[in-house]
């Protein structure tokens, strides 16, 4: 812009090998509004007020409640734009030492116990 009032715009965009209309629809784009500005907004105050543990799902339906209508494919698009991840929780191990469930009775008298390899029952 400092050099449009000493030279022509058809100079300055040959030398820059931009299409005029490149130049005013990217003029355009960057004096128009958010569209999303509030929504944004909104969006990070309820993915800080829990904490980051709500993923896109979770705001989506936590939005919904609130009475806005949104969808969740534009909720998780703003959330990669913000930024925000959600914690994924690693679940904890825990190994049961108890006893196990009750064994059913050998009512058939079953005997697998082979001898040797491929041991076979025709012997």
């Amino acid at each position: 812009m400092e050099l449009r009032p000493l030279h022509s715009l058809d100079g300055l965009l040959k030398f820059a090998g931009l299409a005029r209309s490149t130049f005013y629809y990217q003029q355009k784009v960057l004096l128009a509004d958010d569209k999303y500005a509030g929504l944004k907004d909104l969006i990070q105050a309820t993915f800080y007020e829990h904490k980051g543990r709500y993923g896109y799902r979770r705001i989506t339906a936590a939005l919904r409640r609130a009475g806005h209508l949104v969808n969740h494919k534009t909720v998780q698009k703003l959330m990669g734009q913000l930024g925000l991840k959600s914690l994924i929780r690693v679940k904890k191990y825990r190994s049961y030492k108890g006893e196990t469930g009750k064994a059913a009775p050998n009512l058939l008298k079953r005997d697998f116990k082979a001898q040797y390899l491929k041991e076979t029952l025709n012997n």
